[in-house]
């Protein structure tokens, strides 16, 4: 069965949905997405360690527990990649919980600092921030950034040829 063979990624898929929820939490109560919002698109970045951290462990976890302590680079990719396919599909409902109950006023907050900084005009950035907008970076984010991280990450775990 389908499920049986994806089942580690699919708890890893959702380990990441979860990191995801609890990081935008973080950035909101360290002011991130008001009081200290110019920091935010340094910050954000940030998040790239904990996604390569359960990259990492969910590749453990499968070479371990799948391929008994044996893994290609192909069922690596496709480890990671399945894992980047199923977070991209939950990222509209994903981005949807973060801009209404998380921080639900990121976007006002980000469309005046933006303003009053003179980095977009009011037209430009309600048309960047805005949960559409988010909904669609996001989700081709998730996904490209998916695949990239599963192809690089996936050199590190094929096991070595005797």
């Amino acid at each position: 069965m389908i499920i049986e063979r994806f089942k580690i990624e699919i708890r890893w898929a959702f380990i990441f949905i979860l990191m995801t929820l609890a990081w935008m939490f973080l950035e909101r109560i360290a002011g991130l997405h008001s009081s200290n919002i110019k920091y935010h698109p340094v910050f954000t970045n940030l998040i790239l360690l904990p996604i390569i951290t359960i990259f990492v462990l969910a590749l453990k976890d499968k070479k371990k527990n799948f391929y008994h302590g044996k893994m290609n680079y192909r069922q690596a990719f496709i480890t990671g990649a399945v894992i980047t396919l199923i977070v991209t599909v939950f990222n509209p409902v994903t981005q949807y919980f973060i801009s209404t109950v998380i921080t639900p006023h990121y976007f006002e907050n980000a469309i005046k600092y933006a303003v009053d900084n003179n980095k977009m005009t009011q037209v430009k950035a309600e048309e960047y921030f805005n949960l559409k907008s988010y909904i669609i970076q996001g989700t081709v984010g998730a996904f490209v950034m998916g695949f990239i991280i599963s192809a690089v990450v996936a050199l590190f775990f094929q096991s070595k040829r005797k």
